[in-house]
């Protein structure tokens, strides 16, 4: 998607945090932008922090995991703005620590915020970027836990669920101009630790310490990239037509070597020619052929507006 100027976009947990640098990053990049969130008072800070560098945004009381309200919310934007061009499904939790201590509670709020809020965001919005023709681009944040599941076991199942999904996704849609990226930021400022400490009554109990979240002082200060950095190599992303959109170099050592460590158990024997004939179409696609594969983003190719 070249063009941003006039753009609709929506950003599903847009009020705080990375949500919020990826809006920022499209406000500044000419778009109307929508974020919701299920706090207020995020949501009013967030309009402030836009006030104060003379950006619009339209902020949204939405909770992900009820379809009918972001149906509601998609038909109320599309009033708004007339058409929406670019959705982020960013809204999501960091439910962390061993799989074996997880009550199922913890599996249903992990499954709910950060699968089923996905898929909620897709059939709320897709019919609305289909609508009109003019193409459009859906980034759905998945994390490199995603591609590198060490410590957080359920999280990382959600993450990954994500990433298959846009994969899937942008195959299904490429024939239309309707981008599909998987977003996978490394640490990030954010209020990831937060939102766990909020959590919805009807969630009930879980099996992981309750209290100050350890990660929480490091989501604020560096190292950790900022929000708004994070936000603009979404923009990049988004504008490139990128299928993967990574921000942390630092990752990709452990990456290459976990990939290498697939390829080494695929059994070592001849092909059978009969078998491949038969499922040939779950072998591979174009899209990851090397003359289609992008070129690395490099931080002098950001966008600026």
């Amino acid at each position: 998607m070249r063009e941003t100027i006039g753009k609709v976009a929506v950003i599903t947990g847009g009020s705080s945090g990375i949500g919020r640098g990826i809006a920022l990053a499209f406000a500044r990049a000419g778009m109307k932008v929508t974020v919701t969130g299920r706090r207020t008072d995020h949501l009013e800070e967030t309009v402030a922090i836009f006030a104060e560098q003379g950006l619009d945004v339209y902020p949204m009381q939405v909770d992900v995991t009820d379809l009918a309200a972001m149906r509601a919310a998609a038909d109320e934007i599309e009033q708004r703005f007339g058409r929406i061009h670019v959705l982020v499904n960013n809204a999501g939790i960091g439910l962390t620590g061993p799989v074996s201590q997880a009550t199922s509670s913890d599996w249903d709020w992990a499954i709910d915020v950060n699968i089923k809020g996905v898929a909620n965001g897709i059939q709320a919005f897709l019919p609305k970027i289909r609508s009109h023709g003019e193409g459009g681009h859906i980034v759905n944040t998945s994390s490199m836990a995603g591609l590198m599941p060490i410590v957080a076991g359920i999280y990382s199942m959600t993450k990954a669920a994500v990433i298959a999904l846009s994969e899937a996704l942008h195959l299904e849609l490429l024939s239309e101009n309707i981008g599909v990226s998987a977003y996978c930021p490394g640490p990030t400022h954010s209020n990831i630790a937060q939102g766990v400490a909020n959590r919805p009554a009807e969630y009930g109990q879980t099996g992981y310490p309750v209290g100050p979240h350890s990660a929480a002082p490091a989501t604020k200060l560096p190292p950790y990239m900022s929000a708004e950095e994070a936000g603009e190599r979404v923009l990049q992303g988004v504008i490139r037509g990128d299928m993967f959109i990574l921000t942390h170099p630092e990752f990709k050592a452990g990456v290459v070597d976990r990939h290498a460590t697939i390829e080494a158990a695929f059994p070592d024997e001849p092909l059978d020619d009969i078998r491949s004939q038969a499922i040939g179409f779950l072998l591979g696609s174009p899209v990851y052929s090397p003359e289609n594969r992008l070129a690395s983003p490099t931080p002098a190719a950001r966008v600026s507006v």
